[in-house]
């Protein structure tokens, strides 16, 4: 590379929780710089969360926290051209990415239900993937199983 890797900005700590990962997931939430909005949307889905849990000895942030983790992709499938023929090839992810792709599918897939509200939305798509359940947590089961399906491929990797 001729450019030099640019510096991670440090991240301010959200003021209800005082959590970077809240911070971060706001951001990649946010649309057209509203970050107050955004900010309003996920406090909001946190306490329906809070309001929504059967499980009493969890906060709504470990709520959220759990269902982060367990829509996680571990591997991913990338594209590779050898001789002709494409092939997908799977590959372990670096830990921030996983974060990131994690918040990814959860915002985008809440954006896709059918409630009321963005808080709603995101509520029920954070307590279905608490639970092991929802589109979320159906994307990184398939993206795991094309991995699998591709694994006679893996010696491609570079």
């Amino acid at each position: 590379m001729r450019k030099r890797q640019a510096k991670k900005r440090p991240l301010l700590p959200d003021p209800r929780f005082n959590d970077q990962l809240v911070t971060r997931f706001v951001n990649m939430m946010m649309w057209d710089g509203k970050k107050s909005v955004a900010f309003k949307v996920f406090y909001d889905a946190i306490d329906i969360v809070d309001s929504k849990k059967t499980d009493e000895e969890k906060t709504a942030l470990e709520i959220w926290k759990d269902a982060l983790s367990n829509v996680m992709p571990h591997v991913e499938v990338r594209s590779r051209r050898v001789g002709g023929a494409t092939f997908q090839i799977p590959n372990p992810i670096r830990a921030d990415r996983k974060v990131s792709t994690a918040m990814k599918w959860l915002i985008s897939y809440a954006r896709k239900r059918n409630e009321k509200s963005m808080a709603l939305k995101l509520a029920s798509e954070i307590l279905a993937a608490a639970k092991e359940e929802g589109a979320a947590v159906k994307k990184r089961i398939d993206t795991h199983k094309m991995a699998e399906a591709n694994k006679a491929f893996s010696h491609f990797r570079f």
